[in-house]
């Protein structure tokens, strides 16, 4: 049975449905002042600030947008769009590939949550306190002059902590220290009906396993609980570039690359960086250069790769690093746009004839491409991965058991992107995954297909998996009108049968 609290299940507001959601701007705005929600002017600064997307690819228009400071503001905004059959999303930092925050369509209201970013560390306990807003950097920030503290999370300062954790949150510390979603340990969450809840591993625990993996299709978390870990004194971030001039030795490369992720010691996080112009072995190790170097020692004799980069230093240092040198405290007035198309994939191990297939599209079909583009693969499961380590049902995140991530990347410098500039990038993707079970590979929410390439049923089962019917039960339970809608998200159960 499903276990949320009983108000949970309390679920009434009928929403009414309208053709076109514009027809109705007149009266969410009216309903939003009128609940003393604070909303940006249309045309104002703050509105352009607010409604322009970071893939400057997938513009959306908003009906409204709510500048929540507490979460009274929250629960007000989501009963306004409830009434009147308007779609809401929750947006942070902004920087969602498919400008999810912004509904990934037309006529939704946009919850910009940035105004709400305190971070307050509890030094006796470990536990940090977030607000739904805060941005990664800004978090990091805080959590360390707080008390040397951190949690792992993505590279990009700029990113809101709420869409990137709940949704997973891998970044370079996740081998050695998990998922972003694996150190909450609690949320406050407003639901569709506007009322608001707690959640944990004994409060609405069902509540609590589903936003740490779709939690932007639950609802709108006001505040997180994060346990936190004592950084480590010294870390230490490389570059190791490789010479790979021909399909044969890009192979025993990549071969080699495969074989080392199986059993990789957890202290050390790695990707392999392929892009239009270099190579690259890159990532971050728990310990100094001396380590580094013993450890990387057998697959640089292998694939050639020579250590150009190897700086230990201390927490914020690797921070502000990969963070490309962006300053680490952000907060809402950061305004970071790009002009691309991105993709993604989780694979487990891949056969040989995989492998060339692999090597083979990267060299006859890729490397024509005139544009900037990038493959990431990061080295994201194995023997030793704290992101393997644990049970594959102890959220909804759904792809621990794979060992291999995939991130791909096409973008412009300037212009209009092409109509078909997709196609080598999605065409890569489809290239790995052509011919295997559908139980062998799947994609990441965090790192969508930012061109609507599959419809919404094809969507869920790949971000989702084998969680998706536990997902849309709860979904159901808590939104069942589907207020927090997107083109991508989890959509509620048809089957009338409980949990």
């Amino acid at each position: 049975m499903l276990t949320l609290a009983p108000f949970c299940a309390l679920l009434g507001l009928a929403a009414t449905s309208y053709a076109n959601p514009f027809d109705k701007q007149d009266a969410l705005t009216d309903c939003l002042v009128g609940s003393g929600v604070p909303i940006n002017a249309p045309g104002s600064a703050d509105w352009k600030l607010d409604s322009a997307p970071f893939n400057l690819r997938l513009n959306y228009t908003p009906v409204a947008i709510a500048v929540p400071t507490t979460a009274k503001h929250v629960q007000d905004a989501v009963a306004c769009a409830a009434e009147l059959g308007i779609k809401a999303n929750a947006k942070c930092g902004g920087h969602s590939y498919a400008s999810f925050g912004l509904g990934g369509e037309d006529g939704h209201l946009t919850i910009e949550m940035d105004r709400m970013n305190k971070v307050v560390l509890d030094n006796s306990t470990g536990i940090a306190t977030v607000e739904g807003g805060s941005r990664l950097g800004h978090v990091a920030w805080e959590l360390y002059q707080q008390g040397r503290r951190g949690f792992s999370h993505g590279t990009c300062p700029g990113v809101g902590v709420g869409g990137h954790a709940l949704h997973g949150g891998y970044g370079i510390s996740s081998h050695t220290k998990g998922l972003a979603l694996d150190w909450i340990v609690g949320a406050t969450v407003v639901l569709a009906n506007s009322t608001i809840v707690n959640c944990s591993k004994t409060e609405n625990p069902d509540l609590f396993w589903a936003i740490r993996g779709a939690g932007s299709s639950m609802g709108v978390v006001t505040e997180f609980r994060f346990d936190t870990f004592e950084v480590p004194e010294k870390v230490t971030y490389f570059i190791a570039p490789v010479q790979w001039p021909t399909e044969a030795r890009a192979l025993v490369g990549v071969r080699a690359v495969q074989e080392f992720a199986k059993t990789m010691p957890m202290e050390l996080n790695m990707r392999l960086f392929i892009a239009k112009r270099f190579i690259n072995l890159e990532g971050l190790y728990y310990g100094d250069k001396a380590g580094l170097q013993a450890v990387l020692a057998p697959l640089q004799k292998i694939t050639n790769a020579t250590l150009a980069v190897a700086t230990t230093g201390g927490w914020l240092d690797q921070i502000k690093h990969f963070g490309n040198g962006v300053n680490i405290d952000q907060g809402h007035n950061l305004a970071q746009h790009e002009t691309f198309y991105s993709t993604s994939l989780y694979t487990k191990a891949l056969s040989e004839e995989k492998l060339e297939q692999f090597v083979s599209y990267w060299f006859k079909q890729a490397k024509s491409n005139p544009r900037d583009w990038y493959v990431h693969i990061d080295l994201h499961g194995g023997e030793n991965s704290a992101v393997s380590s644990q049970d594959d049902d102890s959220s909804a995140y759904a792809h621990r058991d794979y060992l291999l991530m995939y991130l791909l990347y096409d973008r412009i410098d300037k212009g209009t992107y092409p109509a078909d500039g997709h196609t080598i990038m999605s065409n890569f993707a489809r290239n790995i995954t052509e011919g295997l079970p559908k139980e062998d590979w799947g994609m990441y929410i965090n790192y969508p297909d930012s061109r609507g390439l599959m419809d919404q049923e094809t969507a869920q089962v790949n971000y989702w998996g084998k969680n998706l019917p536990r997902l849309q039960a709860i979904k159901k339970a808590v939104d069942p009108n589907d207020v927090f809608h997107y083109p991508q998200g989890v959509l509620p159960t048809t089957d009338t049968r409980s949990l």
